[in-house]
């Protein structure tokens, strides 16, 4: 996410605090939602929890590690189109989405995830807007996703992560989750097609803004990947003998 490379010394994103979007206010996310954006988040998310299951057998570990409240950043592992739905229909609370300015061309598709609380991000330079955006939310409550490897993987492996959103965790003074990932990208390679195929998403332990602060950004990055790597490998081992995933008890 070329774009994360913005805000590598914080200064543009102090002078904004919140971005403009609809979702900021002081109440809950839930709250500041309308009801129909509302319904409609947990509609898809229902329908999204039925198929994840039965066309991938969706098993989700940690996830309450995921805090019920107060802004939290989800930096998730980048295998598939599938990603964005993997990693926010097993938890209860609501998120908001960096995506691609790409995204949004048709107009159509663009008003359905600008519904499902997405905001643009210009991925071919440097975009303050939407790191200001991203640290206005957090601070207002949300739980932000992002995919700090910036692009889906081409091996199945957990590329580079873009140190911008360690910026903006430490700016915002929010955790991040780190998230794993596993067997989207078999179930949908880059430049294959979608087909059943098992995966599994592993919620880490949260990293504290402060820790972040300490070790500075770089090492930040590479702590996280180094997370986001170790969740990985703890699915490959969990999903040797394949279990249907039961969402009651999604923080097991």
């Amino acid at each position: 996410m070329e774009a994360l490379k913005a805000g590598s010394d914080g200064q543009d994103l102090e002078k904004s605090g919140a971005g403009q979007s609809e979702l900021h206010g002081s109440k809950s996310e839930q709250q500041r939602v309308g009801f129909a954006r509302r319904l409609l988040w947990l509609v898809l998310r229902a329908i999204a929890r039925v198929v994840m299951l039965l066309a991938f057998r969706l098993r989700t570990y940690g996830s309450t590690n995921v805090p019920e409240r107060d802004g939290v950043i989800l930096a998730a592992s980048h295998q598939s189109y599938l990603d964005p739905i993997l990693v926010t229909a097993p938890l209860r609370r609501m998120a908001c989405f960096m995506a691609r300015r790409t995204l949004f061309r048709n107009r159509y598709f663009g008003a359905l995830i600008r519904a499902l609380n997405a905001f643009e991000l210009d991925q071919e330079r440097p975009d303050r807007t939407a790191l200001r955006e991203a640290v206005g939310l957090l601070r207002s409550g949300w739980c932000l996703v992002v995919f700090p490897e910036g692009t889906r993987t081409r091996d199945g492996q957990i590329g580079p992560l873009h140190p911008g959103v360690i910026s903006i965790a430490v700016r915002a003074g929010a955790p991040i989750v780190p998230v794993s990932i596993e067997g989207a990208f078999a179930a949908w390679p880059r430049g294959g097609g979608i087909r059943p195929h098992p995966i599994a998403v592993h919620y880490g332990r949260p990293i504290g803004s402060e820790e972040l602060r300490d070790i500075g950004r770089e090492e930040a990055a590479l702590r996280l990947r180094q997370r986001l790597v170790e969740g990985q490998e703890t699915l490959r081992r969990l999903m040797s003998g394949q279990v249907v995933h039961d969402f009651r008890s999604a923080g097991n």
